[in-house]
């Protein structure tokens, strides 16, 4: 079972997935005798079926393609067990010949989790081998976040640049305080519509964040926006005059607004989406919002939030 072998169900190519855009076959229904790339096969369409995105599916697919390559495209799957799977994971680490990076791995592990859990939940196989392997997450380094001095360094140039006598600009510290107070991301940003502001009660306005994907509905939610949030945007709409966008321009515009900021601040470290985003999430974490609002509201899946939690709570420790 350990010695690879060419195939000819699939591209050769390990890293360039094949034909995963095709049109959903039906498959006959899986018995536990089935082959390998029968159970791969019948798994693509389950996917395609319950619309997993593309990115998914090709990844999905190549890893799979990987596993046949190693343990056999005829290799029943009622034979396949964890230490199969071990060894197969070996052999992606050491001796195949080709880098796996950490969140390859990573993901290879989740393929392979995935992919057993459901052919155990579908009843084609009475136990997963893949459940007892460990999931460990590859380690990364704490995102960068500003401090109490460099956010007020930032907001001290952003209301210089607002109240010009000659050239008053509010988008600066429109968008600077925007982020900084909601996490949002900088797709959710560059997607705001006017009209997905609630500015009805001044001294309380409110941001919903929308998506037209129905699969990202979870992702929805109402956020608070600044308390002088109404106000400034009554001098930005006067000053741009948006027609259906809150900002119509690119987001690496708005990367460049952020940028500027924090150059004309002596800010070395530069402000971003990123960085305004897990600085909110911390700002929050230490005034006691509870784990699961902050998880809604910065629009984390469970799975992603047991990531992201710890270093919240790391970078909250440390203080601003």
């Amino acid at each position: 079972m350990g010695k690879p072998r060419q195939l000819s169900l699939f591209s050769t190519d390990d890293e360039t997935p094949s034909n995963e855009s095709a049109p959903i076959i039906e498959t006959p229904p899986l018995r536990p005798t089935a082959t390998l790339a029968a159970a791969i096969n019948a798994y693509r369409d389950y996917m395609l079926r319950k619309k997993f995105s593309q990115h998914t599916i090709k990844a999905f697919t190549s890893d799979l393609r990987l596993l046949m390559r190693y343990l056999g495209k005829t290799t029943p799957i009622n034979t396949i067990r964890t230490a199969h799977l071990k060894q197969f994971l070996t052999w992606l680490r050491e001796e195949r010949g080709v880098p796996c990076s950490p969140k390859s791995y990573q993901r290879r592990i989740t393929t392979l989790k995935s992919f057993f859990k459901w052919l155990h939940d579908e009843g084609i196989l009475p136990t997963d081998p893949a459940a007892p392997i460990i999931h460990q997450r590859a380690a990364t380094p704490l995102p960068e976040i500003l401090y109490d001095d460099e956010i007020e360094r930032i907001l001290a140039v952003a209301r210089r640049r607002r109240f010009d006598p000659d050239t008053p600009d509010a988008r600066p510290y429109l968008l600077f305080t925007l982020l900084l107070k909601t996490g949002i991301k900088k797709g959710e940003c560059a997607n705001i519509k006017l009209t997905d502001i609630d500015t009805s009660h001044a001294d309380a306005p409110e941001l919903y964040v929308r998506y037209k994907d129905p699969r990202h509905a979870h992702k929805e939610r109402k956020l608070a926006l600044p308390r002088d949030f109404a106000e400034v945007l009554r001098e930005y709409l006067a000053q741009y005059e948006p027609d259906e966008h809150l900002f119509e321009c690119t987001p690496r515009n708005l990367e460049y607004v952020l940028q500027g900021l924090a150059e004309e601040a002596g800010v070395v470290k530069g402000c971003s989406f990123a960085m305004l985003r897990m600085t909110c999430a911390v700002r929050d974490w230490q005034a006691g919002m509870p784990p699961e609002r902050l998880r809604r509201k910065l629009g984390l899946s469970e799975i992603t939030w047991r990531e992201t939690e710890p270093k919240i709570a790391i970078l909250a420790e440390r203080g601003l």
